[in-house]
């Protein structure tokens, strides 16, 4: 018997490679058959290049055609198929309609307080009377829902100008979005770069944020591919960098520091908050116990010759109030409220003084990554 090419492919119905779910006519694995009498030779691509997963499948080729044919003599070669990459849409950065100052609040290391800070500091600009909108960046551990009190929210979908946008929840006045509105508060975000990007871009670009002073960027501790992501995505006008004062936070916060600095991001540092600076107990009101160090992260500024925004003192009722979310600066006239509006006034005026003496900050392009490791 003389083989052709479609009694080839009849005979081989039914044949699987490993890990499909198709046999490899139905695959189109194979990419070519040569026929010479009762020789045939197949051109076979294969995911799979151990020598065990070709053997397998060269064997089961050969048994089938023997079935047909005796004398059959077969060669197959293996093509290997590389599994194809994922193509990232690259990130389209715009500013943010109506939004006028853009500021990303950022630690070095985690657990430092940071979006304590932003939750109060978003309370402090709207009790000064500014229009404020805060987006939970931390893509794998938000706390924003929770020191608002908004977990259980989902955000709806509103038509403005012809284009369905996410709106933000409000709670105290700020404008909020967080990945914990659309996860599942009991499960892990467990998710690759592109995913967490994409979220970010989503909750940028796809919200109708409306007119706002200030839309606060609460990211997640260290230096990551969400920073990148941010700063390719929106100009940002300036940068907050949240620490505690001992030693291994403040090597952190440097860091930290270095990357907004970089060559290629180049994002202005507003300054920097020393949160847990010391401690008062509520007996002893003129007493401070500086637990985690004194003055690490002031020292840290005034080396770097960047602007220190203050001090926010070690409060029970913070982390109270956090728990209960209902933000601590909305507790009048107390020494945390104080030190928040503080902070908030500070912050107003940096932000000023770098829209006066700096030119606008550019989204980022970066071609090179490796010029961001």
């Amino acid at each position: 018997m003389n083989w052709n090419k479609d009694a080839v492919k009849e005979a081989l119905k039914g044949i699987r490679i490993s890990g499909s779910d198709v046999d490899i006519i139905q695959a189109k694995a194979i990419q070519n058959i040569i026929c010479f009498g009762s020789d045939v030779h197949i051109d076979l691509i294969i995911n799979n290049p151990t020598l065990q997963a070709k053997k397998k499948v060269e064997t089961e080729i050969k048994e089938a055609l023997k079935r047909v044919n005796a004398e059959t003599t077969l060669k197959v070669k293996f093509i290997v198929d590389k599994p194809k990459v994922e193509k990232v849409t690259p990130i389209q950065g715009n500013a943010l309609p109506g939004v006028k100052n853009i500021i990303a609040v950022s630690s070095g290391k985690g657990g430092v307080g940071k979006s304590t800070v932003s939750s109060n500091l978003a309370v402090a600009l709207v009790k000064q009377g500014y229009k404020v909108g805060l987006v939970d960046a931390d893509i794998f551990g938000p706390s924003i829902p929770i020191m608002f009190d908004v977990e259980g929210e989902r955000p709806v979908a509103i038509e403005v100008d012809g284009k369905s946008k996410i709106k933000p929840i409000e709670s105290y006045g700020v404008n909020i979005l967080s990945i914990g509105f659309f996860t599942d508060p009991s499960q892990a975000v467990v998710w690759r770069g592109p995913m967490a990007t994409k979220a970010l871009n989503q909750m940028l670009h796809e919200a109708h944020w409306g007119e706002l002073d200030y839309l606060l960027i609460d990211l997640p501790p260290g230096t990551s591919d969400i920073h990148l992501s941010l700063v390719q995505s929106v100009p940002v006008d300036g940068s907050i960098i949240v620490s505690t004062p001992q030693k291994i936070a403040i090597a952190d916060a440097k860091r930290g520091a270095a990357m907004f600095q970089m060559d290629t991001i180049k994002v202005p540092i507003l300054g920097f908050v020393e949160n847990m600076a010391y401690f008062t107990p509520a007996e002893l009101p003129d007493n401070k116990y500086y637990i985690f160090g004194m003055s690490g992260i002031k020292n840290l500024a005034e080396d770097l010759a960047l602007p220190f925004l203050g001090e926010i003192p070690l409060v029970q009722s913070v982390r109270e109030a956090s728990d209960a979310g209902r933000p601590a600066v909305l507790q009048n006239d107390t020494p945390i409220s104080k030190a928040y509006l503080d902070l908030a006034t500070k912050m107003v005026e940096q932000a000023n003084a770098r829209k006066q003496n700096m030119d606008a900050t550019e989204i980022v392009k970066i071609t090179n990554m490796d010029g961001c490791s």
